[in-house]
């Protein structure tokens, strides 16, 4: 009989403190510097680049921030809940968006209502949108008035990372998983797989996952044991 594997695993947190940076210093000091400070400039931050390239890692990580200074915020996401109500708080101190060229026409509608409301003071607050995107803002095959504010404010190219951010992300999150990665695993792993942050993370997870339920260390026999079973 096959052993069922337990939901022990670590859940990966993730900040702005384990992104591996690469070539996106200037991005990572933005939003440091924006995300840390309760009375920040309301000039909204679109950041776009290929998936994977960690967008959904960084605006994750700055809802974190914004709650460590009980701070508020909506999220939307092409993939939440379609039952939840979509309506403004005007509880909130930001709003978050995610993955907006996956945008329905009324998703698109709700997101211009957002930032309308969001950039007009009440009670003296203005609220920061960041939003994700796999294109630069003109490129967007949104409605017009959306795809405008999204490219007024700041607006971030996440660059892919090398081979060495590649390792990088391995060894960290290998580490915060508590799991040991060989360096030969580690060099199988980046000449066989794509280097997304996404895809390296799950995999690792995975991997961690598959190695508790059989009780044998990560290896490169182990992961192909892990594939063979997929």
């Amino acid at each position: 009989m096959k052993q069922i594997a337990l939901p022990i695993t670590v859940d990966v947190e993730q900040t702005l403190q384990n992104y591996v940076v690469g070539s996106n210093q200037a991005v990572i000091e933005h939003f440091k510097l924006f995300a840390s400070h309760p009375n920040r400039s309301p000039v909204p931050t679109y950041i776009w680049g290929e998936r994977g390239s960690g967008k959904t890692h960084l605006l994750n990580a700055i809802g974190k921030e914004l709650k460590t200074l009980n701070q508020s915020f909506g999220w939307l996401g092409a993939t939440q809940d379609q039952s939840k109500p979509k309506v403004f708080d005007p509880a909130w101190d930001a709003v978050l968006m995610d993955d907006v060229q996956e945008f329905t026409p009324s998703e698109q509608q709700f997101a211009f209502n957002c930032f309308v409301n969001a950039l007009t003071p009440t009670v003296g607050l203005q609220r920061w949108v960041v939003a994700t995107g796999s294109l630069p803002p003109q490129d967007l095959k949104l409605r017009e008035d959306l795809r405008t504010r999204l490219g007024w404010g700041h607006v971030f190219h996440l660059q892919t990372l090398g081979e060495q951010g590649s390792r990088e992300v391995l060894n960290k999150h290998s580490r915060d998983l508590g799991i040991h990665l060989p360096l030969e695993l580690e060099d199988y792993i980046l000449s066989r797989f794509s280097r997304d942050l996404s895809t390296l993370i799950r995999l690792l997870k995975e991997l961690d996952a598959y190695a508790l339920q059989t009780k044998r260390p990560p290896t490169i026999p182990l992961l192909k044991a892990m594939l063979d079973e997929h």
